[in-house]
């Protein structure tokens, strides 16, 4: 049997999927999500937006990185033992990402406010390297790719919905975080991003505990 017939996913699926990677992908509150609030607080909500964009379009480049190399490595692997022990380091290793986010301290990834603004452009460009700076990001998508398949090779309109449905994903949750940040601006200080950072980290917990437990049990939920 072949590896990927164990998948067996909808479109459907796979964009939903997509969805759940690229929020995961962007709700860390590290150095571009501190960035990303800082310019909505003090240039306006525009400015956050593109700063997540910036955020978003590096978060593909290592989707892709992942997704084209995880797919080269499972054409080599036939059985469901495999499989089982990929998702489970999978979980650990977003079990591990997740901790990582409750504990970090939002002050050490505040920067400098400029004088000046700046164009969108450049906001979207400094947020594009900051974010492609840090290629750590890679064994968060790893580990997303081993519990949620999000693309499947060979499958070219499949591996497209999937690669989209990232960067929607992506995009809905700097939507969603510039819009809160500036209806809470004079509310929203480094608490809320405590709290928020927290938050996110403990979702992520919850997260790969429960795929943890539904590989160990072989659960399914479709």
């Amino acid at each position: 049997m072949n590896f990927w017939s164990l998948f067996e996913v909808s479109t459907l699926e796979l964009f939903v999927k997509g969805l759940l990677v690229g929020i995961l992908a962007s709700a860390p509150m590290g150095p571009v999500g501190i960035l990303c609030i800082q310019r909505t607080l003090q240039k306006g909500r525009r400015y956050g937006l593109v700063t997540g964009a910036g955020a978003a379009l590096s978060d593909i480049i290592y989707a892709l990185i992942t997704g084209l190399g995880m797919s080269f490595v499972m054409d080599f692997i036939n059985n469901e033992q495999t499989l089982f022990w990929l998702k489970l380091v999978g979980s650990v290793m977003l079990f591990i990402f997740g901790l990582y986010m409750f504990r970090t301290d939002p002050k050490k990834c505040l920067r400098p406010t400029p004088k000046k603004k700046g164009t969108l452009m450049h906001n979207f460009v400094t947020s594009f390297l900051v974010t492609l700076s840090n290629p750590l990001i890679i064994f968060l998508f790893t580990a997303l790719f081993a519990l949620l398949t999000f693309v499947v090779p060979e499958h070219l309109f499949e591996q497209c919905v999937g690669y989209t449905s990232i960067v929607v994903g992506a995009m809905l949750w700097w939507f969603g975080l510039t819009y809160v940040i500036a209806r809470m601006r004079n509310s929203f200080g480094l608490r809320g991003i405590l709290i928020l950072s927290r938050t996110v980290g403990t979702i992520v917990l919850v997260v790969s505990v429960v795929y943890a437990l539904m590989t160990l049990f072989h659960l399914s939920l479709y």
